[in-house]
């Protein structure tokens, strides 16, 4: 870094400048909300488009207070455009008619390009106040609310981080050098994920998560080191001081990328898209996070020498640390005192979390005045559309249309009703108006009726499978319903049965993520654990810091039903996205980590001199408790500014970031961390197998 400074400059502004060309494009090789997986809900309805015909999208054109005529030319406008595989109009069925409410749906088959479905219709119909909606259509405007909630939150929370850099060190240019490192690490990022969505699909909630991390990150990490570097630079020329930073600093960051870094890849455990893609995005930017603030800052810093304090604007105080040691002591006075309000005010905070209730996000992601939400829900209240359609696909060697297959479908028929929870099957019975196997045999021995019987028999069965459409009494969405699709699923009744359908796509992303959650929080703790044990050379330091950090979350993930579930601070109340508590979790227990590291990497290093814990504590404390505000405090302000936005997962992630983050700065960092520190003394420093406590890298 010393040696080619201005050439690590110039390599990074051309990466930074080539990415950028790839990153415009990010938005449209984004698709999807995240949540699918290779599970056997999607194979059943691949199956049931390509061997049983139905259509493998549908959209919905809602037409609000429009006469006939002026239906019929939508539609016509729809059709001329060659890209709908087959309308069906509410003009030839009664159906989908109402008073003064119609829609038609659109189907398309798997090969349509969907964006590109959603924007030629939308233009064709966009004079007469049609409306689109339906998966498609919806994620769309997600996707575009998904962009506007960006521009919207760095507006509110970029100037404000900049006030906090400039307080922090007084100067324009040094406030803005940790955003040029960090709109370089942004930048290169989603110029990677630009080029790996050409192979990988990419949720649309990558758009805000990425930056919304990888600002905080890197702004923290360049806040931390430039820190270190102008207290350095006070005893010695900037080389060595560059120099001593990456040696303590740069260490300090490492090991807290190395905790995010983790956090995030155990997302990979859960196979849902989501998650994998969020994991992959993460991961990039921690990796892309410490190689500018290891490799672009140090050279910037090197570049600009004592230039870096140019246009001083405020006179940071170089014995500012003084507040903060007085403070430090009085914590230490009274350790169990203050260890036991601050365990009391978490626990307060952790009460709502035994309420807290999980959904997939759908079209309520977005506001209520959005157009296709407004759409979908008019036409759900009128014609009473749900979501509690099921999907059967059962195998018979032979086939199905001998005596003995009819009379096996009505089995199957049976046997679903009789389940309480199914409110009706359709069947070669149901359709035919046929009473059972027996009329049906007795229908097929008269050649008039036997010819309208075998179209309706090809189209519920294809070669050994039969298709059996089966709708349910419960909501798709509730634990009744996916217990029902999960029993059938695994129940052994000889017709080797697959299900598919929204309860079974809501009962596999369920139970994928409950039954690996227990796997993703081991590979956190554990990882985090021994990074940390070998980081600080001691047993209970990382155990503290797991402790705190579970309970901390814990009083966050309170704080959330609070006011997302229960409706506070003007939100009416809902629900909690389902990807929340993980995101959130892996996310924020390596950022907290962070803090953790700053702090006890000074500690650490006072306590190398004296060996005196509670000398050590002070001073860390007093040297480390602004820069830990201010970067917590950047964290806050660029992840907070998400709760002003209009995607509401995405105001969740944002705001329970904010508060976790606040939690573990105040209450954790500057009064359990320090109370405990006192509380075990010299144990801080004890690891087994050694005796005695800790010192200057021997154990005695």
């Amino acid at each position: 870094m010393i040696r080619f400074p201005k050439w690590i400059i110039a390599l990074w502004i051309l990466l930074a400048g080539f990415m950028a060309f790839q990153a415009v494009k990010l938005p449209g090789v984004l698709e999807g909300d995240g949540f699918r997986m290779d599970g056997e809900h999607e194979q059943v309805m691949e199956r049931v488009a390509d061997e049983f015909g139905m259509p493998a999208e549908t959209l919905f054109l809602v037409f609000d207070g429009l006469s006939d005529e002026s239906v019929g030319q939508e539609l016509d406008r729809v059709e001329t455009l060659g890209i709908t595989e087959n309308i069906v109009s509410p003009l030839d069925d009664d159906a989908l008619h109402s008073d003064e409410l119609s829609y038609a749906m659109l189907q398309f088959d798997d090969e349509a390009d969907m964006p590109a479905a959603v924007a030629d219709i939308r233009d064709a119909v966009k004079e007469s106040g049609t409306t689109l909606t339906g998966g498609s259509a919806i994620t769309e405007d997600i996707n575009k609310a998904s962009q506007r909630d960006l521009i919207k939150a760095e507006a509110i929370g970029l100037p404000i981080a900049l006030i906090v850099l400039l307080l922090a060190f007084g100067s324009v240019v040094a406030a803005l050098v940790p955003f040029f490192v960090a709109i370089a690490t942004v930048l290169t990022t989603f110029g990677i994920l630009t080029i790996l969505g050409g192979s990988v699909d990419l949720s649309i909630f990558i758009m805000n998560i990425v930056p919304m991390l990888g600002l905080a990150l890197s702004i923290d990490f360049s806040l931390l080191f430039i820190n270190r570097y102008r207290e350095e630079r006070r005893k010695q020329p900037v080389e060595d001081a560059v120099r001593t930073t990456i040696l303590t600093a740069g260490r300090s960051v490492l090991f807290s990328a190395f905790c995010v870094f983790i956090g995030l890849g155990a997302m990979f455990i859960i196979r849902i898209e989501i998650f994998q893609n969020i994991g992959l995005g993460g991961m990039i930017l921690v990796a892309l996070a410490v190689l500018t603030s290891l490799t672009l800052l140090p050279s910037v810093l090197l570049v600009l020498g004592d230039r870096l304090n140019k246009w001083t604007v405020i006179k940071v105080k170089e014995n500012g640390a003084t507040g903060w040691r007085k403070f430090a002591e009085r914590v230490i006075r009274r350790p169990v005192l203050v260890t036991i309000g601050a365990v009391l005010v978490l626990g307060i905070f952790v009460i709502p979390v035994k309420d807290m209730e999980l959904t997939i996000p759908e079209m309520d992601s977005l506001p209520k005045t959005n157009d296709s939400r407004l759409a979908f829900e008019k036409i759900e209240d009128e014609f009473g559309l749900n979501n509690s359609n099921a999907y059967l696909i059962a195998e018979r060697d032979g086939g199905w249309d001998g005596e003995n297959g009819i009379r096996e479908i009505e089995k199957i028929q049976d046997a679903l009703l009789d389940d309480p929870r199914t409110d009706g099957v359709t069947t070669i019975f149901t359709e035919g108006d046929i009473g059972g196997a027996d009329e049906w045999m007795l229908a097929a021995q008269s050649p008039q009726a036997a010819g309208a019987l075998e179209p309706l028999l090809d189209a519920f069965t294809d070669g050994d499978s039969l298709l059996i459409p089966v709708s349910l009494k419960p909501d798709g969405a509730t634990a009744e319903a996916q217990d029902w699709a999960r029993n059938w699923a695994e129940k052994d009744t000889g017709w080797n049965l697959s299900v598919g359908g929204y309860p079974k796509f809501n009962q596999e992303i369920f139970d994928e993520i409950w039954d690996k959650i227990g796997w993703v929080l081991a590979l956190i703790v554990v990882s985090t654990f021994i990074i940390l044990m070998i980081a600080f050379r001691s047993v209970l330091i990382p155990l503290k810091a797991i402790l705190m950090n579970i309970i901390g979350l814990s009083a966050a993930f309170g704080a959330l039903v609070y006011i997302f579930q229960w409706g506070h601070f003007g939100l009416e109340a809902g629900t909690i996205a389902l990807i929340i508590p993980v995101l959130v979790f892996s996310l924020v227990f390596g950022l907290s980590m962070d803090y953790e590291v700053f702090l006890i990497s000074r500690i650490q290093e006072e306590y190398t001199k004296d060996f005196d814990n509670d000398r050590a504590t002070v001073e860390g404390l007093a040297a480390t408790s602004k820069i830990i505000t201010s970067a917590a405090l950047i964290m806050i302000v660029l992840t907070g500014a998400f709760a002003f936005t209009d995607v509401m997962p995405v105001k969740q992630i944002g705001v329970g970031i904010a508060i976790a983050v606040a939690i573990d700065a105040t209450i954790i960092r500057l009064l359990l961390v320090p109370s405990l520190m006192k509380l075990f003394g010299k144990w801080n420093w004890w690891l087994p197998f050694r005796k005695g406590p800790y010192r200057g890298g021997n154990w005695h």
